[in-house]
């Protein structure tokens, strides 16, 4: 292209290239036609300004880009110089703001400003899921991988578009391009909520750099573009979960809902018509979200709103309905693989907490339902010897208060113990695999026969409790008999073991290579050393012996009641 000789010519760095489309000799990038540029043009210009930002000359970009003079050809450009900037921005501190204000300048020269500014974002978000989220206070103070910058730097960012949108509001002239550009803060506000703030350590009171983004985003979200949270986070319109993938929606608004009533940044702005029952009631399918997942940020989350959620509820009043209810099945269960697989200590005490005052919550119908159907689906020993405890807690509170109701006390009660009282494997059953709960159905067993006289009074109940105490009690002998003679028989085998091994040592120490190969042959006998096996077998007969006791219990107290009523 004759016209435009300096576009090829100069050999020095990207900066020294750069200045050169500024200057004459025989016509310029700013002196063509916009029609005349051709992609190679374009092309050149991005190699040019990409050499400039690696040599730290992003002030010199800035220059260009802003320079009226060049504003045709900056326009025909578009949007094809903004990747290298994007990655300017995340890369380096000292060029970000010079980037930045490029990056703005060629967004709000688009015609498609909405378009533009979508992609932008986009692409500035990508890049920032490189970057790990701190994990502690410590992590976030140094920001050595530079999230925090970034996140203050989109912050700034986004703040001339959104001051555009406030001012079109107020004027009240607002146009379908101004819908567009809402939008799109809306998606970035909604993939800002999911990534990085999901994942971050947010401390109450304390207005950490995360913090601070966070409350930005939730700001922006209702105040500037005026997306009604209460709509965001109770109802969930179509026509905004078609905004993003499903998952990644749904993700944005439970990490929405625990800003809002957890983190309390912008609670009182919320509505206060809502009753804490509803508010529960919407906020289970994002707390079944966190405690699905598998990310410890994720599941603390899930606990922390879950536990604010049922706080404001008050005690015995969720109607047993709530329980029809998908969520309220489904958060129960994602709670015992809390308490039961997850690994990390202090998630298990905190689900254990939580789970407890779920229960707290639910009135005398819904426990009982709750209880038959956990009962019915755990599959795990404690849990179920805590939900025995639980109902145990329940008939003595009926009891105290005078409140003889037919799900503790009454007929209802009958059909929970047949599934409290039952050996499902009969005499094959694991007795120290389902210790927690056999050792609180003996204890529950025992205070009822010691309360009797508040279910001699019900019709059929004590009749049917007699039938099922003895039928479950004749099973656990049988059960008790059989892994007592197992396990006595494998710590008599131990210590015969025991002893021919250590003859066999005395024998061996004459020669070396034999005392080698019995050393091996110890070793893949077993990983644990035989006085931790004895241990093991010894508390498994400890164990049987307790057990015994308390049915030996149990009968006494049978027999004293008999001669009683007799």
């Amino acid at each position: 292209m004759a016209a435009f000789p300096d576009r090829h010519r100069g050999t020095g760095g990207g900066s020294e290239r750069l200045q050169q489309t500024e200057g004459p000799p025989g016509g310029c990038w700013r002196d063509a036609p916009e029609a005349d540029l051709k992609p190679e043009d374009h092309q050149l210009f991005r190699d040019l300004g990409s050499a400039c930002l690696a040599q730290g000359d992003s002030a010199q970009v800035l220059d260009f880009l802003q320079d009226e003079r060049n504003q045709g050809f900056v326009k025909s450009m578009g949007c094809g110089f903004l990747a290298p900037l994007v990655r300017e921005v995340v890369r380096k501190e000292e060029s970000a703001s010079h980037c930045q204000a490029a990056i703005t300048h060629l967004t709000r020269m688009e015609e498609e400003k909405a378009s533009s500014l979508g992609s932008t974002l986009a692409a500035l978000q990508k890049q920032m899921l490189r970057l790990p989220v701190p994990y502690t206070q410590q992590q976030e103070d140094d920001d050595a991988h530079g999230l925090c910058r970034c996140c203050a730097a989109l912050t700034a960012f986004i703040e001339p578009f959104v001051e555009e949108v406030k001012r079109k509001d107020g004027s009240g002239d607002t146009t379908t391009a101004d819908d567009e550009l809402k939008t799109e803060l809306l998606k970035f506000c909604m993939r800002s909520l999911r990534d990085p703030l999901l994942q971050a350590e947010l401390v109450p009171g304390r207005k950490s750099p995360l913090w601070l983004f966070a409350t930005e985003i939730v700001m922006t979200l209702h105040t500037s573009i005026q997306e009604p949270l209460a709509e965001l986070l109770l109802y969930s319109p179509l026509r905004r979960s078609m905004l993003m993938d499903g998952d990644q929606w749904d993700e944005s608004r439970a990490s929405l809902a625990y800003l809002l009533f957890v983190q309390l940044i912008t609670m009182e702005r919320f509505p206060a018509v809502f009753s804490p029952v509803f508010v529960l009631q919407c906020n289970m399918e994002h707390i079944n979200i966190l405690l699905s997942r598998k990310d410890e940020s994720y599941v603390l989350k899930g606990l922390a709103l879950y536990s604010k959620s049922l706080e404001s509820v008050q005690d015995n009043s969720l109607p047993v309905d709530l329980l029809e209810l998908k969520s309220f099945y489904s958060v129960p269960q994602n709670m015992r693989q809390v308490l039961t697989d997850c690994p990390i200590q202090h998630l298990r005490e905190r689900g254990l907490q939580v789970f407890q005052l779920f229960i707290t919550k639910l009135d005398t119908e819904a426990k009982h339902k709750f209880f038959r159907c956990m009962l019915r689906t755990s599959s795990h020993a404690g849990v179920e010897g805590y939900i025995v405890k639980n109902i145990r807690n329940q008939v003595e509170l009926s009891i105290k208060m005078d409140n003889e109701n037919e799900w503790f006390l009454g007929v209802e009660f009958v059909p929970l113990l047949a599934l409290v009282l039952c050996l499902p494997r009969g005499s094959e059953t694991d007795l120290l695999h389902g210790m927690d709960r056999i050792m609180e159905c003996l204890n529950l067993l025992r205070y009822l026969l010691i309360r009797d006289k508040h279910l001699r009074s019900k019709s059929g109940v004590w009749s049917e409790l007699c039938r099922m105490k003895d039928e479950y009690l004749k099973m656990l002998r049988v059960c008790i008999s059989i892994s007592r003679a197992y396990y006595s028989s494998e710590a008599k085998a131990l210590r015969e073991d025991q002893k021919l091994k250590a003859k066999e040592a005395r024998a061996a120490a004459r020669s070396t290579g034999l005392v080698r190969r019995i050393t091996a042959k110890h070793q893949n006998e077993s990983d644990m050393s035989p006085e931790v096996q004895h241990q093991v077998l010894q508390s498994a007969l400890v164990t049987f012996d307790l057990m015994e006791s308390l049915i030996f219990r149990i009968e006494e107290i049978t027999k004293e009641k008999e001669k009683n009523q007799s």
